[in-house]
């Protein structure tokens, strides 16, 4: 498949988009499961990374949990921080928002 080429813009790994696909999934399915209220997303291109930003209604900061072999689910935030650059959660007047960056390229 012929992709267009931006000069301005990266070109994208397939491993990118759905690494992409799989961080928001998560982050938006907790979101949804865990808060009582609507929740936002942003996703916001800065030079060779994707910046994922995930707002929702619950103060609450999510913990990743301890690795637990029969463990089953609840693996969603170790997923996204060992596919992610960088993760930053921080507290808003209502809720909390999540961001993470994750690099669109890959090392060839």
């Amino acid at each position: 498949m012929n992709r267009p080429h931006y000069p301005d813009h990266p070109t994208v790994s397939p491993q990118a988009v759905g690494a992409a696909q799989l961080v928001v999934s998560e982050l938006v399915t907790n979101a949804c499961k865990y808060v009582p209220g609507p929740c936002a997303v942003d996703l916001e291109v800065d030079g060779p990374a994707l910046q994922i930003t995930v707002w929702d209604t619950d103060p609450a900061l999510p913990v990743a949990r301890a690795a637990e072999p029969g463990r089953i689910g609840q693996h969603g935030l170790e997923i996204v921080m060992a596919l992610c650059e960088g993760f930053d959660v921080q507290r808003e007047p209502v809720g909390k928002r999540i961001g993470v960056r994750l690099a669109l390229t890959t090392g060839d």
